[in-house]
């Protein structure tokens, strides 16, 4: 079975897109996600995305990361997807429904309401998320949020400075995380401006990661370090990130974020080759 597959990346946060909305597919699992995700031998990814049918919203979005696994939301992804459908749409995720809207070259997300509730992201038992007793090396006191996906964020004094490479894997796979965490280490770089280096949940360190974008202009305003909207600079580029929440409550709207994805080329290859 030949398949059709669209390569797009949002910041250099690359995706390997199937669209399964008209044309059905066999059930996508973790080891042939693993197998497209590969560098080497595979068409190479940080994500692989399947749309599909919905019955709650326009189509839905399942989201693979290059470890296999699935998980409930990407932003970075979610952009891609707004252009490669090429209108407004409601998308149906793990993570809960989200509302994209395709802007010449950019793409606006509603990434719907943060969680805060230490059930929410989840941990493992009961702490204060907005500063949490915990740390691991130079890394202390985070905050957590969940966003679609659980992030943890880390602000330090320059975060081009932390040895992210070494610390994040220990993060992400502590005990503390029953469905792992996704690492987010920011430092103010001007009035409103965060600069951002993510180690991603189940593919490590990323040029870009939407939902920590997210994550992390949240946890900045609740801290009263910006007010919306926020400019989070990552190494593949900036994402521009609104909430009007703050205080000390669950916040008071979605979050929404704008920013560029585009297409890079447009493949095909036997399903079996990867099964």
């Amino acid at each position: 079975m030949r398949v059709s597959f669209t390569k797009m990346h949002g910041l250099g946060n690359d995706f390997v897109v199937l669209d399964a909305r008209e044309a059905s597919l066999p059930d996508m699992t973790g080891a042939m996600a693993r197998a497209l995700a590969d560098r080497r031998t595979g068409i190479g990814c940080d994500q692989v995305i399947v749309l599909e049918p919905s019955e709650s919203a326009d189509f839905r979005m399942r989201i693979f990361n290059s470890d296999g696994s699935e998980v409930g939301a990407c932003g970075n992804a979610s952009r891609a997807v707004a252009i490669l459908h090429g209108e407004a749409a409601r998308v149906e995720t793990a993570g809960g429904a989200i509302a994209v809207e395709p802007r010449d070259g950019c793409a606006a997300v509603d990434m719907g309401l943060p969680r805060f509730g230490w059930e929410a992201i989840p941990l493992a038992y009961a702490m204060d998320t907005g500063a949490m007793p915990v740390g691991w090396g130079e890394l202390e006191n985070p905050m957590a949020v969940n966003v679609g996906n659980p992030h943890v964020v880390f602000f330090v004094e320059d975060a081009n400075a932390v040895d992210l490479a070494a610390l994040g894997s220990g993060i992400e796979n502590d005990p503390l995380f029953p469905e792992r965490i996704n690492v987010n280490v920011a430092s103010l770089a001007g009035p409103d401006h965060l600069a951002l280096r993510v180690w991603e949940r189940g593919a490590g360190l990323t040029r870009a990661c939407g939902t920590g974008a997210c994550a992390t202009a949240v946890a900045a305003i609740r801290k009263r370090l910006v007010t919306s909207p926020v400019t989070i600079s990552l190494p593949g580029g900036d994402l521009v990130i609104e909430w009007d929440g703050g205080g000390s409550g669950d916040g008071a709207g979605p979050i929404r974020m704008t920013g560029p994805a585009s297409e890079a080329f447009r493949g095909s290859f036997e399903w079996d080759d990867f099964a």
